[in-house]
């Protein structure tokens, strides 16, 4: 897959496509697999690199929502465990299993988690991972050995998934281009193209190369705005005066060395202060604690005329409420200098059409999605969350299909197997670090270590990444920053942000010879990427 080929594609384009996508998060990459599996003809147009922005800072997890069959969104968690096992059995490389652990400290929660996480189990049916039961005091410790032992009476053990958030993106956009699609990334919708003038129906979109400058108009029968907390932005593109659809929240993360979770299980503590549930989550040989939710005004401040921040920051009482969260369920209590890293996303939850929130929280806005179709035709699916990604692109074709008057087909993707996937019917092989993410590609990628020594070496001895993956990235996956090797195709920068600042040079030097790059764009993405960086450690 790379970039310039896909280029070459759009500029030899004679005939309009079926479906444009604008967007490479998890919501317009599922899209844009979905219209090519279909057979549309299919491109999709990120401004940033895919999945650069919320989809790349989750919690990491593929779930029901266990926290969202107590608000009573029965539907939502049906669906969402539906997704859930689908994922699993579509990507088995890079979604696996995972045990969570609600710690009991109060006699009314065991009784009270473990009837709430029977429901669970009975929604999950067939697609269920095993089911919940109590445990002992002994057994929530022998489990979870630094949970904080004061007052523990035991827990309760459940299943859900967690998955690699950035490279689940990086399969979907190569997905897309083995079904025919053409994903590009660094490549902004800059106005919407429409038949007629500007009262006209939207027929395509006017995309500017972010690399070199140059706007190339693009024809499409169906224009989808898949672009998350942006698609406000998108659609007045289409309508100066179209009402704000999104109520964006700020979520945060800490990364803690494992020495504060050495455990293979999760836990979930179902009720903080503000009403969410706090996860520590084992993650790539780190720990995930998080998450928080802001909502955006409280948050940064962002340009009205832009949207909302493309880089957003942790607040420091976002960090301070994470940090004091955590210190009161694990032995070992985390302080700031304990944080290789802090992330923050933001999450597009759907309100509707009738201005703000309604004086309600983002925490009790629903994580369900929406598909909108404008006046003009432009369809703008938006909301919902990782897990129901596929379902959410289904949605947007089948509504796209329908304004373009395309080909009636049925949706090929419930048992679409994603890139890397080994073949149906076999179990992913447990590779370990760095090989597991890359599924079937991990022999192609060690045969070309194997061919180049030095590419054997690691990037840095804090973390678990190797030379190869850079020329990798380039070769194969579209890499064309710094970021994008550290922040995505590698998960350096979420692990270690220090170690990831300093294995930047190393990584600016493989990029330039592989993309063709002299000394002075070396410095510059040394430069840019550390700052960057320095955003991602608490202060």
């Amino acid at each position: 897959m790379k970039r310039s080929t896909l280029l070459a594609r759009v500029d030899a384009a004679r005939e309009p496509w079926d479906v444009l996508v604008v967007g490479g998060g998890a919501t317009g990459l599922g899209t844009a697999v979905e219209a090519a599996a279909r057979g549309y003809r299919t491109l999709l147009a990120e401004a940033g690199d895919f999945a650069g922005g919320t989809s790349s800072r989750s919690t990491k997890l593929v779930h029901g929502g266990v926290r969202y069959l107590r608000q009573g969104d029965v539907g939502l968690v049906l669906e969402a465990l539906r997704e859930r096992g689908r994922l699993l059995a579509n990507a088995p490389h890079l979604v696996r299993e995972l045990p969570f652990v609600i710690p009991v400290y109060t006699h009314w929660e065991g009784p009270f988690y473990g009837l709430g996480l029977k429901v669970y189990d009975l929604l999950a049916g067939r697609l269920g991972l095993g089911p919940s039961h109590r445990l002992s005091r002994e057994e929530t410790l022998a489990r979870l050995p630094t949970l904080a032992p004061e007052g523990l009476l035991g827990g309760v053990l459940y299943h859900d998934a967690q998955f690699d958030d950035a490279r689940l993106g990086l399969a979907l956009a190569r997905t897309a281009a083995d079904r025919g699609g053409v994903p590009l990334n660094y490549l902004r919708a800059v106005s919407l193209v429409k038949s007629g003038g500007a009262d006209g129906l939207v027929a395509g979109a006017v995309l500017r190369d972010e690399e070199t400058g140059r706007e190339r108009t693009v024809r499409a029968r169906a224009v989808v705005n898949a672009t998350g907390v942006w698609a406000d932005q998108v659609r007045r593109l289409d309508d100066p005066a179209s009402p704000p659809l999104l109520a964006p929240s700020q979520g945060i993360h800490l990364v803690l060395e494992r020495r504060f979770l050495p455990a293979t299980s999760a836990v979930l503590v179902p009720h903080t202060d503000d009403g969410r549930v706090l996860f520590a989550v084992p993650w790539h040989g780190r720990v995930i604690v998080g998450t928080t939710d802001t909502p955006l005004a409280a948050g940064p401040s962002a340009d009205p005329g832009s949207g909302p921040p493309r880089e957003p920051r942790a607040l420091p009482e976002e960090i301070d409420f994470l940090l004091a969260h955590a210190g009161r369920y694990l032995a070992l209590q985390p302080a700031r200098g304990d944080v290789l890293a802090v992330f923050a996303g933001l999450r597009p939850l759907f309100h509707g059409l009738h201005g703000a929130a309604g004086g309600h929280a983002t925490a009790d806005l629903s994580r369900d999605h929406a598909v909108l179709v404008s006046p003009s035709g432009l369809v703008t699916v938006t909301g919902g969350k990782w897990t129901t990604y596929r379902r959410m692109g289904e949605d947007a074709v089948d509504r796209a299909a329908l304004v373009a008057g395309l080909p009636e087909r049925p949706s090929p993707t419930v048992d679409l197997r994603l890139h890397g996937a080994p073949p149906a019917g076999t179990l992913a092989a447990d590779e370990g670090e760095p090989w597991d993410v890359y599924g079937s590609d991990a022999p192609a990628l060690r045969e070309l270590a194997g061919g180049r020594p030095e590419l054997a070496r690691p990037l840095h001895p804090r973390l678990p990444y190797l030379a190869v993956q850079a020329v990798w990235a380039a070769r194969h996956e579209m890499a064309r920053t710094v970021e994008d090797v550290l922040a995505r195709r590698t998960r350096a920068l979420f692990l270690d942000a220090r170690a990831a600042a300093e294995a930047a040079p190393a990584v600016a030097e493989l990029l330039a010879a592989e993309l063709g790059e002299g000394p002075a764009w070396r410095e510059r993405q040394v430069a840019e990427f550390q700052e960057l960086a320095a955003g991602y450690l608490p202060g």
